[in-house]
């Protein structure tokens, strides 16, 4: 089972609720950050660390002495990776999406596959809970292609919870594809509903069963609550506005550690996806 933590937008709890849910579930759980440009899972748990790899993309190369300046490679390219300019060929490394769509089309073959580095892959084990993040490269754009491998370390006999990057952008979505199931954690504020909306609409568009989880339930306003209504979306859970858990927090201690009564609301949390996926 899949399950990804997203949100509309940053700071609403995404991550709290993925580490929490995690460590709940620990011993049959693999838990992978793919907030790639900003991981910060590790930050909350006691991790040992087991392997690092670098991963590389693909970029074109081109040999002068074959390329005829036809163009082809230029017509093709929907990034501009690739431009001809007069009689002088010119490649952008950094925009260059890895479709290789390039090599396809010369008809002289003087594109040949060169690489250049995204980022790293990290695995680390934390007490029965095996965390997979990915780290991208200072300066790299592109985060999809590091997030895709990020997710090749699912092993579909764990339950797998992946904590999304923040918002609805190209790196959301492909953190949510492949998911049984969605959680988008918000606030009860108009910042919080604005950006669930969003969210929502996201998810909906790529057909996931989903529900919401509100953090800091007890302050705000209740117009996520009367959104949920209106739009028919279960309330998973609802966590409080307690000055425990934000002390905690700032301490990285996660709350099922520090209060232990919250583990079992992340396990009763857990059985109502698992209803709803059955359902």
């Amino acid at each position: 089972m899949i399950i990804t933590i997203a949100s509309g937008k940053g700071g609403t709890g995404k991550t709290t609720v993925a580490t929490n849910l995690a460590i709940s579930l620990a011993d049959k759980v693999q838990l992978l950050d793919c907030d790639v440009e900003e991981p910060n899972v590790h930050i909350f748990l006691r991790t040992e660390p087991v392997s690092k790899e670098t991963v590389r993309t693909m970029v074109p190369e081109v040999d002068s002495r074959l390329c005829t300046h036809c163009g082809e490679c230029e017509k093709i390219c929907q990034f501009s990776a690739i431009t001809l300019i007069g009689e002088t060929i010119m490649t952008f490394p950094e925009m260059c999406h890895s479709c290789k769509g390039c090599l396809m089309v010369c008809p002289e073959g003087a594109i040949k596959e060169s690489s250049r580095e995204l980022g790293e892959i990290l695995i680390e084990d934390s007490e029965g809970v095996e965390l997979v993040y990915g780290r991208l490269r200072v300066g790299e754009a592109m985060s999809p292609p590091l997030i895709e491998k990020v997710k090749d370390h699912i092993n579909k006999d764990m339950i797998t919870i992946i904590d999304a990057p923040p918002g609805t952008s190209c790196p959301v979505i492909a953190s949510l594809k492949s998911s049984d199931f969605v959680l988008l954690v918000t606030e009860p504020t108009p910042f919080g509903l604005n950006d669930l909306a969003l969210a929502v609409e996201a998810v909906r568009t790529m057909g996931l069963p989903f529900g919401i989880v509100i953090n800091r339930c007890d302050s705000g306003n209740d117009g996520v609550l009367q959104y949920a209504k209106k739009e028919n979306i279960q309330i998973m859970m609802e966590i409080s506005d307690r000055r425990e858990i934000a002390e905690n927090y700032s301490r990285g201690v996660p709350m099922v550690n520090a209060m232990p009564e919250m583990k079992e609301l992340f396990k009763g949390l857990y059985s109502k996806i698992e209803n709803r996926i059955r359902h």
